[in-house]
């Protein structure tokens, strides 16, 4: 299946605007090649919105929930360095979903993606299931434009922790879609049509927020260990 591991971490935030510049820099040289020495952390992407909705959307693919509570991951989060300590409190309305990979389907990743989260209800989430993992997402990386599909749900909570106090206290995440393409016209299509708004209230999911990305960085494990890293002759 396209995502690397079984779990994944999905971030929403926003940054306030002095420090855009600075935070991309930062994440990109040094908070994402962090987590990724991380054991079990596989790739990372860092995505901008394209339009309204959370500035900032990062997904990290890891082999296991469990990657997610283990010591090396807890005691990194515990002891940010001094570049992280001063970029935390830059950050704006921080979600932080440690999820499992329910469904993921598709070749590969586009550049352009649709986030969708949401909300389902007890008593309808059988028919929610059906719909989107029996209908709906088997097919969706066919069409034009697109390229895989990714259904999460939320199944840690976050602990608190040293870099969680210095930004303030993050929400969590329910479930969330998302699908990626190579067109961002499909996914606009996608957003107003089949997954819209409209869809997802008929079937009895609530809390539904929806909005387009466009990836910036990404990084996996097995590049932070290739022997042409930083320039190393073959």
């Amino acid at each position: 299946m396209p995502l690397l591991g079984r779990a994944a971490m999905l971030l929403g935030f926003d940054i306030v605007a002095e420090a855009i510049d600075e935070h991309d820099d930062w994440h990109t040289h040094e908070h994402l090649p962090e987590r990724l020495s991380i054991p079990g952390f596989l790739r990372g992407t860092r995505w901008t919105a394209l339009g309204e909705g959370p500035q900032y959307l990062v997904l990290y693919e890891v082999e296991h929930l469990d990657t997610l509570a283990s010591p090396p991951y807890l005691e990194r989060l515990n002891n940010p360095s001094e570049w992280t300590r001063r970029m935390m409190p830059h950050y704006r309305g921080m979600t932080r979903g440690l999820c499992t990979v329910a469904h993921s389907v598709g070749n590969g990743m586009g550049h352009f993606g649709l986030l969708i989260r949401f909300r389902a209800a007890a008593d309808a989430d059988a028919a929610l299931e059906r719909w989107l993992a029996g209908e709906l997402l088997p097919h969706l990386p066919m069409r034009r434009g697109l390229a895989s599909a990714h259904l999460l749900h939320g199944a840690l909570a976050a602990p608190m922790t040293a870099e969680q106090r210095i930004r303030g206290s993050d929400a969590g995440v329910d479930r969330a879609l998302l699908v990626t393409g190579y067109l961002a016209d499909a996914l606009a299509q996608l957003q107003r049509g089949d997954l819209g708004l409209a869809g997802f209230e008929r079937r009895g999911v609530a809390a539904v927020t929806s909005a387009l990305y466009q990836s910036a960085c990404t990084l996996s494990a097995s590049e932070l260990h290739s022997p042409h890293r930083n320039g190393a002759p073959p």
